[in-house]
């Protein structure tokens, strides 16, 4: 088990949902953090379209610009990279926001 208490939460609260989707974002949370992804703004970018909702599992740096109205579920952010996905008219949200607003994980595009 993780020494991070918050993202053993996490962990257990998705768990407890039985679509392939969630299974796959425990799946990469559950990893040593030393693995677990890192994502900089500008990949965000790439792989967004205006309205896109991605999921990181892992955090969100600040590195690069973005020039898209994205929504970005993580389980961290950078300060700048959250100040930045605001300033671009875009939506800095936790994993577990996004579990309880779609439980199904419909139209969510995951970073690995």
């Amino acid at each position: 088990m993780k020494d991070n208490e918050q993202l053993n939460k996490l962990i257990g609260s998705l768990k407890i949902e039985k679509k392939g989707f969630w299974k796959k974002v425990v799946y990469e949370l559950a990893k040593p953090r030393r693995r677990r992804i890192e994502v900089n703004l500008t990949k965000l970018d790439v792989y967004g379209n205006d309205g896109t909702t991605i999921l990181v599992p892992g955090k969100v740096l600040g590195a690069g610009n973005l020039t898209k109205k994205i929504t970005v579920a993580a389980f961290s952010f950078s300060t700048s990279a959250k100040k930045l996905i605001e300033a671009s008219g875009g939506k800095a949200i936790t994993i577990s926001e996004l579990l309880m607003s779609n439980k199904d994980g419909k139209d969510v595009v995951i970073l690995t």
